[in-house]
């Protein structure tokens, strides 16, 4: 299935709004977001975060680690290049 930027951008949101508790849920989910400073997460998060995304994206994380990743932009584009 595809699905479009703004869909991967909300379906992220929720998923890091779970592995942080929704310690973060009142600041802006923004893609320039950094994944540990601006969205509070830990290795356990991120453990969450990728299983969370591998199962809902029906994608693997197989070419890259997640720590590749800094901000949120970087996921969000990493899921649309392997969703097309």
């Amino acid at each position: 299935m595809a699905y479009n930027r703004e869909e991967i951008k909300e379906q992220l949101k929720e998923v890091f709004n779970l592995a942080t508790n929704g310690a973060n849920a009142d600041k802006e989910f923004k893609e320039d977001a950094l994944l540990t400073t601006d969205l509070g997460l830990n290795s356990v998060g991120v453990l969450y975060v990728v299983i969370a995304i591998e199962e809902f994206f029906k994608i693997q994380f197989d070419d890259v680690g997640f720590g590749d990743f800094k901000t949120v932009k970087d996921v969000i584009d990493y899921i649309e290049q392997k969703v097309k």
